[in-house]
């Protein structure tokens, strides 16, 4: 009851309600503490044991390529005292074995999807004022998987063609029966890298940021203009034949994507959304592009790369109706009361931290980066643990918004503009 009165509600309907704290309690199961009564827990990739300082704890299934996205913004919003703690687990983990944790599970790398997320966490977190750990050696772990050349880099183990090239081609790694993932790695990468340049900005290290930032946007490389979606390249650089932006739609393995399409990932350059809507040809036509994803069924709800993408459109000004709507049908659809209410594997909270935001009116879209795109919330007041209130009156199209009472002329907020200050959603009725 503590935990869950983090967030009052009032408004809306007895199943939005059920539907919300459903998923908030569905969002506190992991990460969980790993230690025991007396502090003692396992160490990483170690027969050893570890202490946890009095008042502290240690935390295990960090499954991160998906959490990254959207539960750790929840918990550094709601619940700040645990994220710190994920934070210390993360960074002691790195003190422990030499590299930050992927997807670890009680004290073990299991090497879990790819990329390097856990720079997006704690760049989210430091950026959004959680400062309470030992962010240098942070920082000295993320220049190290960002750097480090060679397959014993276990963060990016294709790293060599990634920084000589500005991507991966395919036929370098493959980790397991799905196959060679070679643009998802790389987008992953990206976005990793993004992060990191604002982080090493925060910090003073003007010229990683910089290098990072460049990195980060060599996505560009695989844009084919002839489908209009991310292509897999060769190693010769020429783009993959044949090739069809839709194989992968059913999770069979295919050449490049992880677990989806060419549809399921083109989009997911969170942190230059507006550069890849003028590498496809401007607004109208990335647009069209996004709607048609929805519209001929090839957006999944259930895996991580494309759930940000209804909120893609509010970076377009007179567009922000279509989010409003998708996100609408999207909570009607796959978010219910029945045994199966949500759209498949929870993911460790991921899916349900996507009802939570979309609820509350507001959502992550670009992990690493502390703001968030906005939406019409579900409940006519919603209360957060740092005293910012929402307020929504009405309950169709937004017809503006009002932060501390002045009118907003976007739908996109930053971390510290929102905190304890009230904002309004006035909808038509």
């Amino acid at each position: 009851e503590s935990d869950l009165s983090r967030i009052k509600v009032e408004g809306g309907t007895e199943r939005d309600k059920e539907v919300f704290y459903s998923a908030l309690y569905h969002t506190l199961i992991h990460p969980s503490i790993l230690n025991d009564v007396n502090g003692e827990y396992p160490l990483m990739e170690s027969d050893g044991v570890g202490k946890v300082p009095h008042g502290q704890n240690r935390y295990s299934v960090f499954s991160l390529w998906d959490t990254y996205r959207n539960l750790h913004q929840l918990m550094t919003l709601v619940y700040p005292e645990r994220q710190i703690d994920m934070v210390r687990s993360m960074v002691d983990m790195y003190k422990e074995w030499g590299w930050m944790p992927k997807w670890e599970l009680f004290g073990r790398e299991t090497f879990t999807m790819e990329g390097d997320p856990a720079i997006p966490v704690i760049t989210d977190t430091w950026l959004k004022g959680l400062r309470d750990f030992d962010i240098e050696t942070a920082y000295e772990a993320f220049v190290k998987s960002a750097t480090t050349p060679g397959k014993d880099n276990l963060m990016r183990p294709d790293i060599d063609q990634y920084l000589s090239r500005g991507y991966v081609p395919l036929g370098l790694y493959s980790a397991d029966a799905s196959g060679d993932n070679s643009v998802s790695h790389a987008l992953e990468y990206y976005i990793a890298d993004y992060a990191l340049s604002l982080l090493a900005e925060d910090l003073g290290h003007t010229e990683d940021a910089e290098r990072f930032r460049s990195q980060s946007l060599q996505y560009k490389h695989y844009y084919c203009p002839s489908y209009g979606t991310l292509r897999p390249l060769n190693p010769d650089g020429t783009f993959l034949e044949p090739f069809d932006p839709r194989q992968g739609e059913n999770f069979e393995p295919v050449p490049g994507f992880h677990e989806g399409s060419a549809w399921n990932y083109t989009f997911y350059v969170p942190h230059d959304v507006l550069g890849l809507a003028k590498l496809m040809g401007g607004k109208k036509t990335f647009v069209n592009k996004l709607q048609m994803v929805f519209d001929e069924g090839l957006y999944d709800p259930a895996n991580e790369p494309d759930i940000a993408y209804p909120y893609l459109f509010s970076y377009f000004k007179g567009e922000e109706w279509r989010t409003q709507k998708l996100v609408s049908e999207l909570l009607d659809r796959h978010y219910t009361t029945s045994p199966d209410g949500i759209p498949g594997n929870d993911d460790t909270g991921t899916m349900s931290a996507w009802a939570i935001f979309s609820m509350m009116g507001f959502y992550p879209d670009c992990p690493g980066h502390p703001s968030y795109t906005l939406t019409t919330p579900r409940f006519e007041r919603i209360e957060l643990p740092d005293g910012t209130v929402i307020t929504r009156t009405g309950k169709g199209r937004i017809r503006n918004i009002t932060l501390s009472g002045k009118r907003m002329d976007s739908y996109r907020i930053s971390h510290e503009s929102l905190k304890g200050n009230p904002l309004h959603f006035n909808c038509a009725d």
